[in-house]
């Protein structure tokens, strides 16, 4: 029993490890700083298993908002942080 359970934390841990954040395509269409989010026209995000489209996002640190603007090209990473869909990191595209 014990060796199985050590095999399904390992397990587990694997695919965690494989869900790692990586950048993403996205243009900025609205920012709301008062409520620390931004909305992102954005490509298929792989670790959130989510199609394109548009959508708002909480931001890790609210300084993040002040770094872009709408109409902004960016890449940027996302993923869930305390069950919100979070950006974790954004800079405009080079």
């Amino acid at each position: 029993m014990r060796k199985l359970f050590f095999a399904l934390a390992l397990s587990t841990f694997a695919t965690a490890a494989l869900a790692q954040t990586a950048p993403v395509s996205g243009e900025v269409t609205k920012i709301n700083e008062a409520q620390g989010k931004i909305t992102l026209k954005h490509g298929p995000i792989k670790n959130l298993d989510m199609d394109g489209m548009t959508m708002v996002f909480a931001v890790t640190d609210p300084a993040m908002l002040k770094t872009v603007k709408a109409g902004d090209k960016v890449s940027f990473e996302a993923d869930r942080v305390n069950g919100r869909l979070t950006v974790t990191k954004i800079e405009k595209a080079k």
